[in-house]
């Protein structure tokens, strides 16, 4: 019997329940699956998104695998008790919904509809029109598994894609581009820029006074990374100056964002509240019980955390 302890937040339990029974069922797993125990060296796998960052994860003496519920690892490696392997959610659901949510922003700025929404009454605008998807150029920062299909929709869509990452991506059905040198060329070409990468000490404040400078004038910002990605001061100087369009925002350095907080106020902003892409439970579970199908066959788990590079 594999024992399996889900923990998160109380209300995500009657959610996960059924798809993880499921889902391990179809993968004839027999499993005592809890979202509580009092005996933590017996658990075998936790399955695991955790509603503080504090947890003591050192009682887990057995485990073979922490199956995270979260894409981005960066506040589960900030837990001092973590020392074991480590898994990210890959999760199809996920990744549809990110698509959906890159995909209409890049729509939206591609069809700049903030100049129709904040015109003023009778600003009848007959004087301009949108270019055609080929003469926009799309720069992901990030191609991950969520940036890459991001990518690939908007490449199939007719768009001048391009991508950037911290090593070199192979494969790709549109240039990409790495490393320091390759960020400022990407950032030179890009019309519209969606940032996809991980919170790391690497990218931390990547968006900043000196890379905005190396943007086109006008260019337009996506960011359902991580808001730390973004220097938030550099960003709203470029918007006030309309060296950047507009940007849409789904992630902050403080959440739930402040109020007070200038991008609420900005003619050229968008805010939307962390909700460009949720974990789905059903597709989800599949996930869960393949990465443990696969350890208890003696193979790797898929998407294995590197706690060195913090993705």
């Amino acid at each position: 019997m594999i024992n399996i302890l889900f923990s998160a937040r109380a209300a995500q339990w009657p959610v996960y329940r059924a798809p993880l029974e499921a889902a391990f069922a179809a993968k004839g797993l027999k499993v005592n699956l809890t979202d509580r125990t009092d005996a933590p060296e017996t658990v075998d796998y936790l399955v695991y998104a955790p509603a503080r960052e504090d947890d003591d994860l050192s009682v887990y003496t057995n485990l073979k695998l922490i199956q995270s519920l979260w894409a981005g690892p960066d506040k589960l490696l900030k837990n001092k008790t973590l020392t074991q392997p480590m898994a990210r959610m890959v999760d199809p659901g996920m990744t549809q919904g990110m698509v959906d949510y890159v995909f209409g922003h890049i729509m939206r700025h591609h069809l700049e509809v903030d100049r129709f929404s904040n015109a003023k009454p009778g600003a009848w605008l007959t004087d301009w029109a949108p270019p055609l998807p080929a003469d926009r150029t799309v720069a992901i920062l990030g191609i991950g598994a969520l940036g890459m299909a991001c990518a690939k929709v908007a490449h199939g869509y007719g768009f001048n894609v391009i991508g950037w990452s911290r090593t070199q991506k192979e494969g790709a059905p549109f240039p990409c581009y790495a490393g320091v040198e390759g960020l400022e060329q990407t950032l030179a070409q890009a019309d519209i820029i969606v940032t996809l990468l991980p919170n790391t000490p690497a990218t931390e404040g990547l968006i900043n006074k000196e890379t905005i400078a190396q943007m086109k004038d006008g260019a337009a910002i996506i960011n359902p990374g991580r808001g730390q990605l973004i220097d938030d001061d550099a960003l709203l100087a470029a918007l006030n100056s309309s060296k950047i369009s507009g940007a849409t925002l789904d992630v902050f350095h403080t959440e739930p964002l402040p109020a007070e907080h200038p991008y609420w106020h900005h003619p050229n902003v968008l805010v939307t509240p962390h909700v460009a892409s949720e974990t789905r439970a059903t597709t989800a579970a599949d996930i869960v019980a393949e990465n443990i199908a696969r350890v208890e066959e003696g193979k790797e788990a898929l998407y294995l955390i590197d706690p060195t590079l913090k993705y």
